[in-house]
């Protein structure tokens, strides 16, 4: 459920018309919805109400500072795995009490040594966990650095034929993962106390968690009777959305929950989660105004003026997103099947392809759905083009979070050398 709905033929966020923000800020912009955030991160913390559980908000689906404060306030951790989202540099008043650090890459002891205190970390290579270990501040002490470590375990991912194989650091297997937690027991500056294991985020069955539950849970045994405390187990992203509004609809929490109960329960750990998507995919929309219609003897195009680099998603990973107008045409508006594209002269410069839309005119605004994750921290200058404005509807006020960049601000980016000037 989100709450962008039509009110007298007009697209509201929450209590705001949507063309009101338009007239504000221009177009193209992003617009999230503080009533759908809240509600998704209530309604799957409260599927695993009774268990020791912690939500940990996965940043790098939407990293905008509102977004960040809006979960904060309602409880939430925070999962974060690069220095640009590091607590470090996430303000004060923003910051979740506890977090989670994902080790994917090499980190840098000069920002791993700001971690909240409440922190854990997880790492995806054991490798990665020899490099936390190296670059601990206090090298002779056992909990300074991380107050609980874990690696995650690869576990038998769902099937994508539509996409190829995505290369990524390699999760440790479950064959190697007793000499992985012995050579991890030996480390100084981390102690190894959980396990975690991450299928993907966009998973809409229940089978393939139930599966790799099973494999994890079995491994927690084996690791333990080696001597090992495990303390927690980390779950990873959970369900799926729904970005089609003509498919059936994922599974909700409570079944998700039920999985989860199913296998944790009897083990008597901390039960760690990081969802992202889930939470703010369907918060969010883009809005875009249509530059103007061309129509073709073999196909229509709906040119708007955001772009492949605004919303870079349905080039980049053949998405989906559900487009529609912002105000309702009259019933009898005729309909024409269009291509979406934006003005950057790319074969991959579109929002959508044979989408079946009334017929829009040069003025109107478009709503691209399910763009809250993946779509303003995936934007870019391509082209030059400005980075578009982030607002937050709360009720019947909204304010804008980040402006419109200026071309002031992006071209001065840019340094001269000397020889040049």
């Amino acid at each position: 459920m989100n709450h962008f709905d039509y009110r007298n033929g007009v697209l509201h966020a929450e209590g705001v018309e949507i063309p009101d923000i338009a007239k504000q800020v221009g177009t193209p912009f992003y617009c999230y919805s503080t009533a759908t955030l809240t509600r998704h991160f209530h309604v799957f913390r409260q599927a695993f109400a009774g268990l020791d559980a912690l939500v940990c908000y996965a940043m790098k689906a939407n990293s905008n500072q509102a977004v960040l404060k809006t979960l904060a306030r309602q409880g939430a951790g925070a999962t974060w795995c690069r220095k640009a989202n590091c607590a470090a540099v996430w303000p004060p008043a923003s910051r979740p009490a506890r977090s989670c650090f994902r080790a994917s890459a090499r980190p840098r002891a000069r920002w791993i040594s700001r971690l909240p205190p409440a922190s854990s970390a997880s790492t995806s290579n054991p490798s990665r966990s020899w490099n936390c270990s190296r670059r601990a501040p206090w090298p002779s002490a056992r909990l300074p650095l991380f107050r609980c470590a874990s690696i995650r375990m690869s576990t038998p991912r769902p099937t994508r034929r539509s996409r190829p194989a995505r290369r990524r650091t390699s999760s440790a297997s479950r064959g190697s993962a007793r000499q992985v937690y012995a050579r991890a027991a030996e480390l100084p500056g981390i102690k190894v106390t959980g396990i975690d294991t991450h299928i993907g985020s966009q998973i809409t069955e229940l089978q393939p968690f139930d599966d790799a539950f099973a494999l994890l849970v079995d491994l927690v045994g084996t690791l333990r009777a080696d001597g090992h405390a495990i303390e927690h187990i980390d779950l990873g992203g959970g369900l799926g959305i729904p970005y089609r509004v003509d498919n059936s609809p994922p599974p909700l929490p409570d079944a998700y929950a039920e999985i989860v109960r199913k296998h944790v329960t009897k083990l008597g750990l901390k039960v760690m989660f990081e969802p992202g998507r889930l939470i703010v995919g369907n918060a969010g929309i883009l809005v875009s105004e249509v530059i103007y219609v061309k129509e073709g003897d073999a196909k229509n195009f709906l040119v708007v003026d955001a772009a492949m680099n605004d919303l870079i998603r349905p080039t980049l990973y053949d998405a989906f997103h559900d487009i529609k107008p912002v105000v309702q045409p009259p019933a009898a508006t005729p309909r024409m099947k269009v291509d979406i594209v934006g003005p950057v002269c790319e074969t991959g410069d579109f929002l959508g392809l044979d989408r079946d839309l009334p017929r829009l005119k040069t003025g109107d605004l478009i709503a691209v759905a399910t763009a809250g994750a993946y779509g303003a921290v995936q934007a870019g200058t391509y082209n030059t083009r400005l980075l578009v404005p982030e607002v937050l509807v709360d009720g019947d006020r909204f304010h804008v979070v980040r402006p419109r960049q200026t071309y002031e601000e992006l071209i001065g980016l840019d340094s001269i050398p000397d020889w040049l000037k």
